[in-house]
């Protein structure tokens, strides 16, 4: 995964992605987020602490599909 730098200022990231879910964790289950971060790699690290946080999920558990700037 390639990581795109913006310089000093924060841009919004939003980040596509699936979990492991679900009543028995067997499913993935799909999620979409929008970061402020500084650069993609930034905002991938956030991104894991908070699906980690909110859901107790470990990296190992999620899978991170699309990562684009929006304005």
């Amino acid at each position: 995964m390639k990581y795109e730098s913006r310089g000093g200022r924060l841009s919004n990231f939003e980040i596509k992605g699936r979990y492991k879910g679900g009543l028995v964790g067997k499913s993935w289950l799909a999620f979409c987020k929008v970061i402020d971060s500084q650069n993609e790699k930034n905002a991938v690290d956030k991104v894991y602490s908070l699906m980690g946080s909110e859901h107790g999920l470990k990296r190992d558990q999620i899978k991170i599909d699309e990562v684009k700037i929006v304005e």
